[in-house]
């Protein structure tokens, strides 16, 4: 009898290493093959319940850019006046004639007096300086006698009228600024025709008197 006892422990203890052994082996398995589902984020939860963006509505960020415009959509002042010089061609600085003055178009209105008293005066100071430094326009005491900016395209036309003599060649001569490091500043005189780039010279010479004086306007 003891020895029947004896096997039958022995034959349970080895059923029971089995059975361990075998849940051991047996790999787990997902969540969702146990039939339980994934518990949603209360993230989620909250814009499942707030439901689908109402048609024709954007959301702020786009918004803000839309009002505000992308950076390199934005016209700079210099920009706009430079484009002011080109449309019309020759313009006065800040005086008085029968063309366009830049300090009263930034101004907005006819100025008494010096500009630099206006409250505008720092915008028109600042379009001075831009038109100055550009490559595209060069400056002369053309017009009466007054600073005057041309731009490159009426180059050859002023060229043409400077060759035949029809404009004094002081009128014509180039005038840039130079800031020294003192801070003061003076003004470099390049005589004509040293300052007439080639291409310009060959315009020139292709223009008539006629079609010269129409494209610079009434003031010649």
């Amino acid at each position: 009898m003891k020895q029947k006892r004896t096997s039958k422990r022995t034959a349970s203890k080895r059923a029971t290493k089995k059975s361990a052994a075998s849940k051991r082996a047996r790999p787990a398995r997902p969540v969702a093959a146990r039939g339980r589902k994934p518990a949603a984020s209360k993230r989620g939860t909250k814009r499942t319940a707030r439901g689908p963006a109402r048609p024709g509505r954007r959301p702020a960020r786009a918004a803000r850019a839309s009002r505000t415009g992308p950076r390199d959509q934005r016209v700079s002042a210099g920009g706009r006046w430079l484009a002011f010089v080109e449309r019309h061609g020759v313009v006065l600085a800040s005086a008085r004639g029968p063309v366009p003055s830049v300090a009263e178009a930034v101004a907005g209105q006819p100025i008494i007096g010096s500009w630099w008293a206006h409250p505008r005066g720092k915008a028109i100071f600042a379009a001075l300086s831009e038109i100055d430094d550009a490559d595209d326009v060069r400056c002369f005491k053309l017009v009466d006698g007054k600073v005057t900016f041309v731009h490159r395209r009426m180059w050859p036309a002023l060229a043409r009228l400077a060759s035949d003599g029809i404009l004094a060649a002081a009128r014509v001569a180039s005038i840039q600024q130079e800031h020294m490091p003192t801070g003061e500043h003076r003004n470099l005189v390049t005589p004509f025709p040293d300052w007439v780039p080639d291409d310009v010279a060959r315009a020139a010479s292709a223009l008539s008197v006629d079609d010269a004086r129409a494209q610079l306007g009434g003031w010649v």
